[in-house]
């Protein structure tokens, strides 16, 4: 098997085909009512929904799944898959974490992983869900899969705003470094986090997800 670190390049790269590219996130509906305007404003809300939403959430859990695949716990895992659908805040959110996770699992399978041969036909998985049970399988670390896991969010939520804002792609790398400060302590926030703190609550990022189903003109999916 090839370093842990080429398969957590694997995983994180563009190319993997879970089609993370085609959602936005709110952010289309926050630039249509002006909410996000330009450089900063991108700056300021994909912070807040990296630390709050990401961080809040997807990254305490994702080590929770972590530990339980590696223990074996498949009760565990199915509870802390739950978590992560009960937590989204709208149906798009929803929708957008199980179909990934299913795209993530189809490939899993075709990859012939042990768990995702034996996930249990009709039970949808929650895309950190998929993201765990490969990272654990090839032996990457947690703190690399959290920074991994992050990165990948934070850069489609890039390339989502260079299209819509829209940025420059030299704006949309200082967006990048601007935000590597926050990734970094969203990361190590999460490991600090209790059972009783995991949770997202953005009431923009729900209204703007919310309204983005029904919009009229979108490039990203609902």
């Amino acid at each position: 098997m090839a370093k842990p670190l080429l398969h957590l390049m694997q995983l994180v790269s563009p190319a993997l085909p879970v089609g993370a590219y085609a959602y936005s996130q709110g952010l289309e509906y926050a630039v249509e009512r002006a909410w996000v305007r330009d450089m900063n404003g991108a700056v300021d809300w994909i912070g807040e929904v990296l630390s709050h939403s990401v961080g809040g959430l997807d990254l305490p859990v994702m080590l929770r799944l972590l530990a339980a695949w590696r223990r074996g716990d498949v009760l565990a895992v199915q509870h802390w898959n739950d978590t992560l659908q009960a937590a989204r805040e709208s149906r798009e959110l929803l929708l957008e974490d199980v179909q990934m996770g299913e795209a993530l699992l189809r490939l899993l399978v075709s990859l012939e992983l042990p768990a995702a041969l034996q996930w249990p036909k009709g039970d949808a998985i929650s895309f950190a869900t998929g993201f765990a049970m490969a990272a654990q399988y090839f032996d990457i670390n947690d703190d690399d899969v959290l920074y991994g896991f992050a990165w990948s969010w934070l850069e489609n939520q890039t390339a989502a705003a260079i299209k819509l804002v829209p940025l420059g792609q030299t704006d949309g790398q200082r967006l990048l470094m601007a935000l590597m400060p926050c990734l970094e302590k969203t990361v190590a926030d999460a490991f600090k986090r209790n059972d009783d703190d995991i949770g997202a609550g953005l009431p923009g990022l729900a209204m703007a997800s919310m309204q983005h189903e029904t919009q009229y003109s979108r490039l990203f999916r609902s």
